[in-house]
């Protein structure tokens, strides 16, 4: 009786751990908490910051990510990117259906 116990529960630990892995949110085909633009590829690169003093400890430089809803008029449908604000010029510069070709292309989205 004991063993049927300790093998039923095992089993239940396991089942719970492999679903854990799939908890996390999807949002647009990339996971919800990536900190990577979605048209220029940016990503958080390490560094240090740097006191009076000099010493040095390290530290995270983040993109400055925005979800932001862009209209593409040939599908006439809306989408929710997660740009950067240099993503952002880049699509007002040349446009979004050649800025989601281009991502496209480069694999940074999967529409």
């Amino acid at each position: 009786m004991f063993s049927k116990y300790m093998t039923s529960l095992l089993i239940f630990c396991l089942l719970l751990r492999y679903l854990q892995s799939f908890s996390q949110k999807v949002y647009n085909n990339s996971l919800e908490m990536s900190k990577v633009c979605q048209v220029t590829g940016k990503r958080p690169i390490s560094g240090n910051n740097v006191s009076h003093s000099n010493h040095r400890t390290k530290r995270k430089f983040c993109p400055n990510l925005q979800k932001k809803k862009f209209y593409i008029p040939e599908e006439d449908r809306w989408i929710t990117l997660k740009v950067s604000t240099a993503g952002m010029r880049t699509i007002n510069k040349n446009g979004i259906t050649s800025v989601l070709k281009k991502a496209k292309s480069d694999g940074l989205i999967v529409l």
